[in-house]
């Protein structure tokens, strides 16, 4: 019987275990001890650990537990959202630069280097300026972002592949373009879209996080975790703990995803 450990790379195996317990506790997590992430009392402000808060609270008397769980969904649920929509964006576009060449070829290559050229940051906080404070800005600046390493990724590997002899076998025969990319290109492209995305993912986690740290991210009282750590910084001698919370998430989070598209076997 095939064992899990045999289908992944030692790497990539720990990388999804750490990956799926800290998705388990962002929805498990407030289904065991049920409570409000925005509830406020002042009178347990930086208050250690008890049965109702099993990470303790801030400095606004809000439960550590029920905030991180849901900053453990906001954060991921964009950064997935960006980068199905940067992929999306980037296959389409990388397929046709390589399959059309000439012209459009040359006009989607200014385009990606034009992007390149300005820091990814940057972009987001453009974007940021004009929808301010929301997950749809982040989703559109992460995606616009993150579009051009999919597109260049799938362009260099197009490419290639259309100049095999089975894809040029294929179209002598007359199979149309959707069989040629099921059956030759998809296979060859797929694995480099999946760790491109595992990568696009961390990296718009920890985009959103850094943003959030700054006070440009998403507003108060939006538990998040780059804005978490904002909130509790200045009290980080009366509770460490209180601070490593979205800190140790954080890391934990861009950990797994980075093993899961860079585990190799051993």
């Amino acid at each position: 019987m095939t064992t899990f450990s045999n289908t992944l790379p030692p790497g990539r195996a720990i990388g999804a275990v750490v990956l799926a317990l800290m998705l388990g506790f962002a929805l498990v997590g407030p289904l065991l001890v049920p409570g409000d992430p925005f509830a406020q009392s002042l009178m347990k402000s930086l208050a250690g650990p008890d049965s109702g808060a099993p990470f303790g609270y801030d400095h606004l008397g809000r439960s550590l537990w029920h905030r991180l769980a849901h900053a453990l969904r906001l954060s991921p649920a964009i950064a997935l959202a960006a980068v199905v929509t940067a992929g999306a964006a980037g296959l389409v576009l990388g397929t046709l630069a390589a399959a059309r060449g000439g012209w459009v070829e040359r006009l989607l290559m200014i385009l990606a280097d034009a992007l390149m050229a300005l820091p990814g940051l940057l972009l987001v906080l453009i974007v940021l300026a004009i929808m301010p404070g929301t997950a749809m800005g982040f989703w559109a600046g992460l995606s616009l972002v993150l579009w051009v390493e999919f597109f260049r990724l799938t362009r260099a590997a197009t490419r290639s592949t259309l100049a095999s002899p089975a894809v040029q076998a294929a179209r002598l025969l007359g199979f149309r373009w959707p069989y040629v990319f099921r059956t030759h290109l998809w296979p060859e492209i797929a694995p480099l879209m999946l760790t491109a995305a595992a990568f696009g993912t961390a990296t718009a986690i920890m985009g959103i996080a850094a943003l959030g740290f700054v006070s440009v991210g998403m507003r108060a009282p939006t538990p998040e975790l780059g804005l978490m750590m904002v909130e509790l910084l200045p009290y980080w001698r009366e509770a460490p703990m209180a601070l490593l919370t979205p800190v140790l998430a954080t890391f934990a989070l861009l950990l797994g995803l980075t093993l899961l598209a860079g585990g190799q076997k051993a």
